[in-house]
Parts: structure tokens; sequence; C-alpha cells
């Protein structure tokens, strides 16, 4: 099992193996985390991201795909589209955040990265309930900690207090649980 930390702050300003951005569909920024990250990296990483699209025309509902980082100081962005929130088929979109979470880790072990900085992804615009993107969160990354990959930290980087108090009680009562 990997580390996991969870800190309030700028997921752009993150010295990590790589950050994930909730990116769009179509990988060319937008708002929140997206433009925030877009904006920080500069226009190589809209570069790259063209070039993602030029070949396979945008990124599905919880893929990923890789690109380099630009400015930032992570090495590597790892985008991955959530969902964006409908109660009436809530059953469908959970599995579909969840995978955001572990095809993102999956695409870091397979460049052989040692840490991945998380957003709370879907929370934003696209209306996830903060609590139950949480669950998934922790759930989704703990259940890909158990598996022997390179990564030995992910942090999650929550905007605000409120999300930081639902992550941490979602990561202490795991922890309860195993002990």
């Amino acid at each position: 099992m990997f580390d996991i930390e969870l800190v309030v702050g700028d997921l752009t300003t993150m010295a990590v193996d790589a950050v994930v951005n909730a990116a769009n569909s179509t990988l060319l920024g937008g708002g929140g985390v997206d433009g925030a990250l877009h904006r920080a990296a500069g226009p190589q990483l809209l570069e790259e991201c063209r070039g993602i699209v030029a070949r396979q025309g945008g990124c599905e509902t919880g893929d990923v795909v890789i690109t380099g980082s630009g400015e930032l100081l992570a090495r590597y962005v790892i985008h991955t589209v959530g969902p964006v929130w409908r109660a009436q088929v809530a059953d469908r979109l959970d599995p579909l955040l969840a995978s955001c979470y572990s095809r993102s880790l999956e695409l870091a072990a397979a460049h052989g990265l040692g840490s991945v900085a998380f957003p709370n992804i879907s929370t934003g615009v696209y209306g996830y309930p903060k609590e139950r993107a949480a669950r998934i969160a922790i759930t989704a990354v703990r259940s890909f900690g158990r598996r022997e990959t390179s990564i030995r930290t992910v942090i999650f980087v929550c905007f605000n207090d409120e999300n930081a108090v639902l992550y941490r009680r979602f990561l202490d009562a795991a922890s309860a649980a195993e002990s």
C-alpha cells in the first residue's frame, strides 16, 4: 500500500511526478482545475492536448491520457474526464468516477511514476455530490493501492476545507476498518 496524503492547496503548485487534471472531453482547457492547470502550464500543454485530439478525438468519460506538464512543477499531467452528475443515473456514474481514479493510477504506474496528486474530480461545475465523490475516490485509490506498482505516494489536493474534512473522514474510516 502506498502512502495517502491529504492537503488543502493548489494542485498547480504540486511537485510530484504527475498531477491529475479534471479535464473535459475536448482536452482543450476549460474552467476550474482544467483551466487553472492549462493557465499555469503555459501553451505547451494545450499543444500536446491538441495533438491527442487530432490522433484520437479527445477523451471519454472515465478514461485517461497523459501529457508533459509544460511549466508546472509536476513532470506529467494525467487528464481524466469525470462524469457530470445526474441523480437519476447515479448507479451508472459512480463506476465512471471510480474509473477516473483507478485508470489515472494505472497510467501513472505504466509510466513508472512514484507520486500522483489528485483534485476532487467532478465536484465543481460537474455537480457531483462532494461526500459521494470523496467516498468513491478514497475507495478507488485504496483498492488500487493493494497492487504492487511504482507508485509510492498519492496526494488528494483539496481546494478547500469543506472537501478536506470529507476526505479526512473517509480516510480515517478506511484506516480504522483495516485495524
